[in-house]
């Protein structure tokens, strides 16, 4: 089942349950996955990669619109945006562990026999590649700084 196809399952659950809250962020979920779908003419089916580019980047608005409320201390507003945050994120896979990317990242070093920070955009290229969807580029690219120096 694709994520698309869950969402829509969790918005008939979620107004049958009267959950208002959740029911608005999954709407957000559906209406990016079909603004995305209309962007591309003819293609009736997203890619994995693709809704989850889009869930990642529901959560990051979310996530920067709280910090702004946050600061001009409309809590009321924030709160609903960490609410919704929280319901678009059970979409996301199971976050690597650091043991895990640092490994991955390693083996790419490894591979294209990176040795010095000039190497960065080269070993960058290949784990934004490979992680993408798994993990946040800065923390991609904070482990990539490490590995090089």
């Amino acid at each position: 089942m694709s994520l698309f196809d869950q969402v829509n399952e969790d918005i008939k659950k979620a107004m049958l349950a009267r959950e208002k809250d959740k029911l608005e962020a999954l709407r957000a979920i559906k209406a990016a996955f079909l603004l995305a779908k209309t962007e591309k003419a003819g293609s009736d089916e997203l890619l994995p990669e693709t809704e989850l580019k889009i869930v990642q980047k529901l959560i990051k608005q979310r996530r920067e619109s709280a910090e702004i409320y946050q600061q001009q201390n409309r809590i009321d507003l924030y709160d609903k945006e960490i609410l919704e945050a929280g319901v678009i994120e059970a979409y996301l896979p199971a976050p690597l562990s650091e043991d895990e990317i640092n490994a991955i990242i390693k083996s790419i070093v490894e591979k294209t026999g990176a040795k010095t920070p000039a190497d960065f955009g080269k070993v960058m290229g290949l784990a934004a590649k490979e992680l993408s969807g798994k993990v946040d580029g800065k923390i991609i690219s904070q482990k990539v700084k490490e590995l090089l120096q």
